[in-house]
């Protein structure tokens, strides 16, 4: 696989025009020129990386959360994890939120992936984490942005998948990821 940039194929940024700045996104047009020389104006939503965990017990059970996103007026499943603050790194936001969601640490903690969920138009990074080993040591002090919050065998995630129960980006791509590096004949 080649991995060397190929400059002939990259596009040109000649300026950005700033139409809304805040605390939470910013939205700006930008002036590109492609390759072949066609140049326009192209929206592009910058918003604070994410970082989110998946808890997996020594039951081969994840810790998901059921939730409501106003947005797309639905509900789903759902990892811990949220944004990051300004000078946090993105294995602290991943902890923190873990811990005032559902009062777990884990026994062991990893990086799994760092993903853009729609490049081309939104520039927001997102860390998905792997803990393994749920120790409860506290009760969530976060609960307002969720239902319920359940232990779910792991082999129940791909049915819960197909039918659309679990759709937010970083969950999928942790999930997937855990589910994949186990094998053991679960379908996805």
């Amino acid at each position: 696989m080649a991995t060397d940039d190929d400059a002939s194929s990259a596009w040109v940024v000649h300026g950005e025009r700033i139409i809304y700045d805040s605390e939470w996104m910013r939205v700006s047009l930008t002036d590109v020129e492609l390759p072949d020389g066609e140049r326009f104006e192209h929206h592009v939503v910058k918003l604070h990386a994410a970082a989110m965990t998946v808890l997996v017990d020594d039951r081969d059970r994840v810790l998901l959360m059921w939730r409501h996103r106003f947005v797309s007026d639905r509900w789903g499943w759902e990892i811990p994890g949220g944004l990051v603050d300004p000078g946090e790194d993105p294995e602290e936001t991943a902890l923190r939120e873990l811990l005032e969601e559902t009062g777990y640490r884990p026994a062991t903690f990893r990086h799994v992936a760092r993903f853009q969920p729609m490049v081309g138009m939104v520039d927001s990074w997102h860390d998905v984490f792997v803990g393994e080993g749920a120790i409860q040591v506290a009760e969530p002090t976060e609960t307002s942005e969720m239902a319920r919050m359940e232990w779910v065998p792991l082999a129940d995630v791909p049915d819960l998948i197909a039918k659309g129960l679990i759709w937010s980006s970083g969950g999928l791509v942790g999930l997937l990821h855990v589910l994949a590096s186990r094998g053991g004949g679960v379908r996805l």
